[in-house]
């Protein structure tokens, strides 16, 4: 009777579903979520409505938690917060992700939703560098190429690398990096005052301007400044320290290309540079 019973477990074992995981564990979860999603340590009551369980259901699982240090309770206020072993992971987490490749696997959902053709730029030893590029039915005609520099007052990209990470002075290497965005700057501004150009700044009250237009949008923006009838817009993705690491670029046709602040274009692009962001760990906290 036993073989019996024993068989009939394995054929049910073998016939669940691969997929079906252990619910106390997802439960759980709830808790751990609620911790990473406040400001500071919770109360048990508070921690326990935000989880939707009750204190006592909570309290079992806070106990466990505590022994595998994802959780903290503080002696003075008994309130709980995240422990060590949920800081490891969360660190771990972060340091193997990457940028690039999240928003490459990324890109053929952005572009169906945008419609032009999309490009990603990183901030390189030259300055503000395309590294992928993905064509789109609205295909128009551009002479850059992948690995090319683009300038900081005339192109959606420098610009918005100009605003965005030009303000960040915590950044890894940010000497070289500032130095070489002020460089950079002069240089542009030096050329821009002998051949001035309608739409680009060439005086640092002009760039202040620009910088800080583009802050408030989210994105920066482009018309026919890099190239005559083509447009392009470009959103900052930040890491978990509030760096910009990488530019998600849409340019089009002038007179096909959305390219108000307000249209389609920005505003899928500001949502996938934010969800990006948020992957990432970068999460805006800020006034």
């Amino acid at each position: 009777m036993a073989t019996a019973n024993t068989s009939r477990k394995q054929s049910a074992d073998a016939t669940a579903d691969p997929r079906a995981g252990i619910q106390s564990v997802e439960v759980g979860f709830a808790l751990l979520q609620a911790l990473s999603g406040a400001h500071e340590a919770m109360m048990l009551k508070d921690l326990a409505s935000a989880a939707a369980m009750s204190p006592a259901k909570a309290h079992r699982y806070l106990v466990s938690f505590q022994r595998l240090g994802l959780v903290v309770q503080d002696d003075a206020s008994n309130r709980y917060d995240l422990g060590p072993s949920a800081l490891r992971m969360g660190l771990a987490s972060l340091t193997r992700l990457d940028a690039v490749r999240l928003a490459r696997a990324a890109m053929p959902a952005w572009g169906d939703a945008i419609g032009h053709t999309m490009a990603l730029a990183v901030w390189g030893n030259q300055g503000p560098t395309m590294v992928h590029w993905q064509e789109a039915s609205k295909t128009v005609s551009v002479s850059l190429r992948l690995g090319d520099v683009m300038p900081l007052l005339s192109s959606a990209t420098g610009r918005c690398f100009l605003s965005f990470m030009g303000r960040n002075a915590n950044r890894t290497a940010a000497g070289h990096d500032q130095r070489l965005m002020g460089d950079m700057l002069t240089s542009e501004l030096a050329i821009e005052k002998k051949h001035p150009r309608v739409g680009v700044p060439h005086t640092q009250a002009q760039v202040k301007a620009l910088c800080a237009e583009a802050r408030q949008q989210g994105l920066a923006r482009v018309v026919d400044a890099l190239i005559p009838g083509v447009a392009g817009l470009c959103a900052p993705v930040f890491d978990a320290q509030g760096h910009m690491v990488l530019g998600i670029v849409a340019l089009g046709g002038a007179g096909g290309f959305d390219s108000r602040w307000d249209g389609h274009v920005a505003n899928t692009l500001r949502q996938a540079a934010n969800a990006l962001s948020q992957d990432l760990g970068w999460s805006d906290t800020g006034p």
